[in-house]
């Protein structure tokens, strides 16, 4: 009985090195492939009515689009798997150039108090409707973050530490992406009949929306001061995902070891045994996000003068960068697979989305 599971082996070694090898071309193909699509995904946010979603959303939709149809390009695997992995993670160590710490925490600490509770309620709100409906919970855990957080950015960042499958990162992308572009429109056809001053406005939309895009889309018919407090107190979320993250990572390591510990003491302690060696990777890419969050709040501007335009064109590149990302993360995402996966966990974010507007909205009223 060894001899077939040994050539099982062996000719999986043998598929997987050649995939990890690839053509010699392969890496620069896949990358320009995700460059492509991207590239892509940004003309059609400009159109009428994409340009509602976004980059990032309509640059999903084409991956997964292109999936569907022509299937995953096995060919180029290697550079599609760089820009989903390697890429995404350096797009977000450049995300942190967009927090300014120091506002945060001299102008927004009522906010910031606020903040806290919408990525607490949202995280445990979507688990908890997920249970209920019997959604996938590592699909609603995602999109939990992605609500209370900041959209798929916060996606990204976790689902390494998570260990999060590929198909579940884009999907959650795809999700919260559409899912808050919905709500950012719907905010500001509602704007004119709501019982809110411009400021209340701003923070109703800091705090209870999803990406930093889709606050900046609802509250600037509101006026300077209302975006400005908006984004304010949508940066104070953005900020929080520092320590949630490693909230996250000392989580998984408990988790883990609770798993293994579990499964020694079982009658198949010999099958489990390897489960007590698993650790949890540390996401060093979260340091390079604190420390270019540190760089933008206290020394570019301040001590080092930098100017606007090369700030602007750093930012352009970082959410090109984080697009290519999720075209590589899109491609993976096969409708077969999650049809019946992605419904209830979609579902148990929707409600929470609701839930999160309507009481962020109580609260500035009462």
């Amino acid at each position: 009985m060894a001899t077939p599971d040994s050539s099982k082996i062996s000719h999986s070694v043998t598929s997987t090195g050649k995939r990890k090898a690839g053509k010699p071309g392969a890496l620069a193909a896949g990358i320009g492939f995700t460059m492509i699509l991207a590239a892509l995904g940004l003309g059609l946010a400009h159109l009428p009515i994409f340009n509602r979603a976004g980059q990032l959303a309509c640059s999903i939709l084409l991956a997964i689009a292109y999936r569907q149809l022509w299937g995953y390009p096995e060919s180029i695997r290697r550079g599609i798997q760089f820009s989903a992995q390697k890429l995404l993670r350096f797009a977000i160590i450049l995300f942190g150039l967009k927090l300014n710490i120091g506002v945060v925490l001299q102008e927004g600490l009522p906010l910031l108090v606020r903040d806290a509770a919408t990525v607490v309620f949202a995280i445990l709100a979507t688990l908890l409707i997920g249970k209920w409906l019997k959604a996938d919970f590592s699909l609603s855990l995602l999109l939990g973050i992605g609500t209370g957080v900041c959209g798929a950015a916060a996606i990204a960042a976790v689902s390494p530490i998570l260990k999060a499958k590929e198909d579940d990162t884009a999907i959650g992308a795809g999700i919260v992406a559409l899912v808050g572009t919905l709500f950012a429109v719907s905010y500001t056809v509602l704007r004119p009949l709501l019982p809110l001053t411009d400021l209340q406005y701003g923070i109703w939309s800091g705090v209870s929306l999803h990406e930093i895009a889709h606050v900046a889309l609802a509250a600037e018919p509101a006026g300077p001061d209302a975006l400005a407090v908006a984004l304010l107190a949508k940066l104070g979320r953005v900020f929080l995902l520092v320590p949630l993250s490693f909230a996250l990572m000392i989580a998984m390591k408990r988790a883990r070891q609770a798993v293994a510990r579990a499964g020694a003491d079982r009658d198949h302690a010999a099958e489990s045994a390897p489960g007590s060696h698993i650790k949890v990777p540390f996401p060093w890419f979260l340091l390079g996000f604190i420390a270019t969050s540190v760089l933008g709040s206290y020394v570019l501007g301040s001590l080092i003068t930098v100017p606007a335009a090369a700030l602007n064109g750093l930012s352009s590149l970082t959410a090109f960068l984080l697009t290519m990302a999720m075209v590589g993360l899109g491609l993976n995402v096969s409708f077969r697979d999650l049809r019946s996966k992605a419904l209830r966990p979609f579902l148990a974010m929707l409600i929470t989305s609701v839930l999160l507007s309507g009481l962020t909205w109580l609260s500035l009223t009462a």
